[in-house]
């Protein structure tokens, strides 16, 4: 009896240090390494980024690099095949719990749309798009404005517009695809005013504006979502 109890104790205490081996590996997958940090670009508004460039070589679904200021949203992103390509597979396509950032592939590859969707995975420990569920905080919201979006040969400002609190089936927020016209635009604009959780009304956003939406699950169990929506601009 004593040995079976003996073999029950030493399986569990395998078990458990597993699974916060396996924990740690998920997490730590979830940020920026040194290895990747190399690669992100640094060039101003108008300037090539040759980093970048050189990432892409490695990853040829690599389109840029994403920064939300005073966030740890700070990675390169891609486009898949389709939009689940990416849930389960890192920047160097290898298997990943974390992901990676991934722009919807009914977008334009070179973010010529007027309204482009990226997804990420909510981390609890705020990797990967787990801070777009901190703007729905009004405190959290007012303090972080800005950010910086590279592609190889363009660099945008971020101005953040809204935080929006929805579904998984909310066709307004998640269907690029009717959003070509400035008429479509002025319906999406007027649509996130009205239901929006955090607001910066003094952005002025304009039915010609180019805007980004940044999508992640409220809850891996539920359909929630929460989307950070901004302006980019040159």
């Amino acid at each position: 009896m004593n040995l079976l109890v003996s073999m029950f104790v030493v399986v569990a205490i395998s078990y458990s240090s597993y699974a916060l081996w396996d924990t740690y590996n998920v997490y730590r997958g979830a940020f920026l390494n040194d290895d990747l940090l190399k690669y992100k670009p640094s060039g101003g508004v108008g300037e090539s980024n040759p980093t970048l460039e050189e990432l892409m070589l490695i990853n040829k679904d690599v389109l840029g690099w994403i920064q939300v200021d005073d966030t740890h949203i700070d990675y390169p992103f891609v486009v898949g095949k389709d939009d689940m390509e990416y849930v389960n597979k890192d920047i160097y396509g290898n298997f990943s719990l974390s992901g990676a950032i991934f722009l919807t592939m009914a977008n334009a590859h070179d973010l010529s749309d007027r309204y482009n969707l990226m997804y990420g995975h909510h981390m609890d420990n705020g990797g990967m798009f787990g801070d777009v569920m901190e703007f729905i905080d009004k405190k959290y919201f007012d303090k972080r404005k800005t950010g910086i979006l590279y592609t190889p040969d363009t660099t945008y400002n971020i101005e953040i517009w809204a935080c929006i609190e929805t579904d998984a089936y909310d066709d307004e927020v998640y269907n690029v695809l009717t959003k070509k016209t400035e008429d479509d635009m002025a319906h999406f604009i007027s649509y996130v005013e009205k239901n929006a959780t955090n607001i910066r009304d003094d952005l002025n956003i304009q039915p010609s504006d180019k805007l980004i939406a940044l999508s992640t699950c409220v809850d891996a169990a539920t359909n929630g979502r929460a989307l950070v929506i901004g302006r980019l601009t040159k």
